[in-house]
């Protein structure tokens, strides 16, 4: 048996998320004061009670590494290890994490510019992503190739995230249209994301250069697990790839699916989701049979998690 850490990605955040293990567990209090002394605000009151600077990415960002990296660290002292690690869009971040290669302290530093950086590279209102459910992959291309063929501007896949589960990303006006596409050709729903620009595409350019300079001052560590990255779904191969991974996958499609297929052929089937929510349980769901997939994001998932494991 081969366990997965898979850690969540921006959009799965909540008021409240982590307060339970920052409460129960001395591990996890200890990440969320980690990160308090290094971003000089106090990201638990975020995670605990700020839905308003929560929907803001510079925050965002930095909340949801640490809560993820408090529930791996709850995990871990419950006697789980993972085999490999993987994450969606910022969740590659706690997967690098998890794996020794990035230390944490540094990590949630450097996603907070990360966040800054993605949110001022595109004005407010300029980009726009949409969830397109229930629709053929070559459909959903071809709705946004027609968008931009009507001179609206940019619009492309941007998540390819489960069968019948894609993101769509790009200029607000051409996603738009894209998405009313998409539901003609028979999506069930196309539903607009609660994010603040149109991650995932060329339009994010702007934040590569800044973020690369931050990257470069990274030390990377050598990996103990395999790492599967979003740029290509594939396992990231050596240290020296990190950086020029973290730099390229700010404008590249998340193939998540892939991933999850991938890591299946290298005899992963126990899959667990470290951070808020269940997103990426659902996702596995969708794409894998007769696996074990659990998420732990408080003590009441902790112990179902457990008993999942244990039986």
């Amino acid at each position: 048996m081969k366990t997965v850490f898979m850690f969540s990605g921006q959009g799965a955040q909540y008021a409240g998320m982590g307060k339970d293990l920052y409460n129960n567990y001395t591990v996890a209090k200890e990440i969320f004061d980690q990160a308090d002394e290094v971003l000089g605000y106090s990201i638990k009151d975020i995670c605990f009670n700020d839905e308003k600077k929560l929907g803001d990415t510079e925050f965002a960002q930095p909340a949801i590494l640490t809560m993820s990296i408090a529930a791996m660290k709850v995990l871990e002292e419950h006697g789980v290890r993972a085999d490999m690690a993987a994450g969606l869009s910022l969740g590659e971040y706690s997967a690098y994490v998890a794996s020794g290669a990035m230390d944490f302290k540094e990590a949630v530093a450097l996603v907070q510019k990360r966040g800054k950086f993605m949110a001022e590279a595109v004005p407010n209102g300029e980009g726009a992503m949409y969830a397109i459910i229930g629709l053929d992959t070559e459909l959903v291309e071809e709705a946004c190739k027609e968008a931009v063929n009507a001179g609206l501007g940019l619009a492309v896949p941007a998540n390819y995230n489960a069968p019948g589960q894609i993101v769509i990303a790009g200029k607000a006006e051409a996603v738009a249209k894209a998405a009313e596409l998409a539901k003609e050709k028979g999506a069930k729903m196309a539903v607009r994301l609660k994010v603040s620009g149109p991650f995932h595409t060329e339009l994010l350019m702007p934040a590569v250069e800044k973020l690369s300079t931050e990257l470069n001052k990274l030390k990377i560590s050598p990996m103990k697990i395999p790492v599967f990255t979003n740029v290509n779904a594939e396992i990231v191969k050596s240290e020296n790839d990190i950086i020029p991974i973290l730099a390229k996958q700010i404008c590249c499609p998340v193939r998540w699916e892939q991933i999850v297929r991938n890591m299946n052929k290298k005899g992963a089937d126990t899959f667990i989701e470290l951070g808020p929510g269940k997103t990426l349980c659902g996702f596995v769901k969708r794409i894998l049979k007769g696996v074990i997939n659990v998420n732990v994001e408080d003590t009441s998932t902790l112990e179902k998690a457990l008993e999942k494991l244990n039986a």
